[in-house]
């Protein structure tokens, strides 16, 4: 089993919470660390909503959970049993015992709307991303450590972290199933969410969406592309996919400095495997000369920072990118309350930044700024910027990988 840096924290909030409810897409890996962390739990209890016989086992959710209230219940696909949130309040309520519930979902809108108003302030929300590269960064003997790890890291950029994706036998293998994949969310697991819009709408906009990835959200093109829906529709189908764990939307950062801000959101596939998949790029060569491997590669390191925030600051880390009408940019520019750091992200192995990047760094006042590449080691480009490979995300941030 590949170790995710997550399953600490994972462990520490169940040891102050009474329930944990870990978010993530499909497939990516929830199941496996929550049965993993059940292992290490004497006597947990691993009931998965899919499955006929254990939906019955919460026909009485109340006997149920007083039963086993000196266990730890694992409850999988907990979106698709909305009215269990009613019935967990009064039971955490009556036994507050920290790391007594583990619930796994796959819908974050769904859950967090179905779970703010009944678990208020007695469980702690975590999202497991796709598989990161500091998690799956193979070791390589010298002389041939970095050009070997440089090749990895393509493979993992072009495959994404969605599990059965990355550890796929062959790139064929690979695309089939990350097709398959949005195939079946399209047509299965939005409708099961109570999703009337027809499959094929849905399936038409996120390919269109993935041409859009790492650019400004451009509602009214879209709505164009579509037949000439309206905006506010558009706006509402890029809502779905958010909630379902397939696409991120990233806010421009608003500072009172005078200037005219871009006001639009960012919009980035959250595996770039899924997007690749979209895009009908199935492998590595392919990748390299296709029009959006620069806007792949900003979702590639966008995604690793945004995976990371949960673990900054105690979690108030927020990200944002900056970018103003005369030219000054910052790809990603992450508050923590404390400072902020900004990041330039450039798919090159000798990246160079321009004015707008140190016009953005002024105007911000960051405390430190990056630029993350496909590179193999770090170096200064001034007193307060450094050019960084990816693996180095987690150490300027501040967390243990």
């Amino acid at each position: 089993m590949i170790k995710r840096i997550f399953s600490t924290e994972l462990q520490e909030r169940l040891s102050f919470y009474p329930g944990v409810v870990l978010l993530g897409a499909r497939q990516v890996g929830k199941s496996t660390l929550a049965q993993a962390v059940a292992a290490q739990t004497s006597g947990a209890v691993f009931l998965d909503l899919e499955l006929p016989a254990d939906r019955a086992k919460l026909d009485n959710p109340a006997a149920f959970f007083a039963a086993h209230r000196e266990r730890l219940v694992v409850i999988d696909e907990v979106q698709t049993m909305p009215d269990l949130f009613v019935q967990l309040r009064p039971e955490i309520d009556a036994d507050r015992r920290p790391g007594r519930f583990l619930l796994l979902g796959s819908a974050s809108g769904v859950l967090l709307r179905q779970s703010a108003e009944s678990l208020a302030g007695r469980v702690s929300y975590l999202e497991l991303p796709p598989l990161l590269w500091s998690e799956v960064q193979p070791e390589f003997p010298a002389p041939h450590d970095a050009t070997q790890n440089l090749l990895a890291l393509q493979d993992h950029w072009q495959r994404g972290g969605m599990p059965l994706s990355y550890l796929a036998k062959t790139d064929a293998q690979s695309l089939r199933w990350r097709n398959d994949y949005l195939q079946a969310v399209v047509r299965r697991d939005l409708p099961s969410l109570g999703i009337h819009i027809p499959s094929e709408t849905l399936w038409r906009f996120l390919r269109m969406l993935a041409h859009q990835h790492g650019q400004l959200f451009n509602a009214s093109a879209l709505a164009v592309a579509m037949g000439g829906i309206s905006h506010i529709t558009v706006g509402r189908y890029l809502d779905i996919f958010c909630d379902a764990l397939i696409v991120r939307k990233v806010e421009p950062y608003f500072v009172n400095l005078g200037k005219r801000l871009v006001k639009s959101p960012k919009v980035y596939f959250r595996d770039t495997g899924l997007l690749h998949g979209l895009l009908g790029i199935g492998n590595a060569q392919d990748l390299q000369g296709h029009p959006m491997s620069g806007y792949s590669w900003e979702g590639l390191v966008i995604n690793h920072i945004a995976a990371l925030l949960p673990l900054v600051a105690g979690g108030n880390a927020s990200l944002y990118f900056y970018r103003t009408a005369a030219g000054a940019e910052l790809d990603a520019v992450v508050d923590t309350g404390q400072e902020r750091i900004g990041f330039e992200i450039k798919l090159s192995d000798a990246p160079r930044v321009t004015k707008g990047f140190w016009n953005a760094c002024t105007d911000l006042q960051v405390s430190r700024a990056y630029v993350v590449a496909p590179v193999t080691s770090s170096w200064p480009l001034a007193d307060k910027a450094q050019v960084i490979p990816v693996l180095e995300v987690a150490k300027v941030l501040g967390v243990k990988a």
